[in-house]
């Protein structure tokens, strides 16, 4: 009961993320023009769902694909998050810089600082799916942190 409880509270809170994405980005990093242009050409929503989709995604694959007793250190789920970390923002800074480009803008300072932001956001995210699906894993449930 206890671990359905956990699942449901953290794709909830993932949900919210997604559906409150503008406010909790432009309440993190607030830069006028880019701001309008990110909110104009709906990057927010994109960048969000990768966030989310990268964060889910890669902590499902260190519970269920990877679930090895090797890979069940705490240092090991630190790597995956490190991984997270990297990908979510290379992968929005890659998706905006090419929009923007197409636009005939160069807000290369300005994303870089903006993908500081869904850096963080990412770790809180892997950090929320990790401990909602670590459960059900068969020999990693007890990472990063023991029951």
């Amino acid at each position: 009961m206890k671990n359905s409880i956990l699942l449901i509270t953290g794709a909830v809170l993932s949900l919210l993320f997604l559906v409150l994405n503008t406010k909790i980005f432009e309440a993190l990093y607030f830069e006028r023009q880019f701001s309008n242009e990110m909110y104009n050409q709906n990057l927010y929503f994109v960048v969000a769902v990768v966030t989310v989709l990268i964060s889910w995604g890669l902590a499902a694959v260190f519970y269920y694909i990877i679930n090895s007793v090797r890979f069940s250190r705490w240092y090991n789920w630190l790597a995956m998050l490190g991984v997270a970390c990297v990908a979510a923002p290379v992968t929005s800074f890659v998706i905006c810089n090419n929009a923007f480009s197409a636009e005939g803008y160069n807000f290369s300072a300005q994303l870089f600082s903006f993908c500081v932001v869904d850096l963080a956001v990412e770790a809180v995210l892997f950090i929320i799916a990790s401990f909602s699906m670590r459960w059900w894993s068969s020999n990693c449930r007890h990472t990063p942190i023991p029951e």
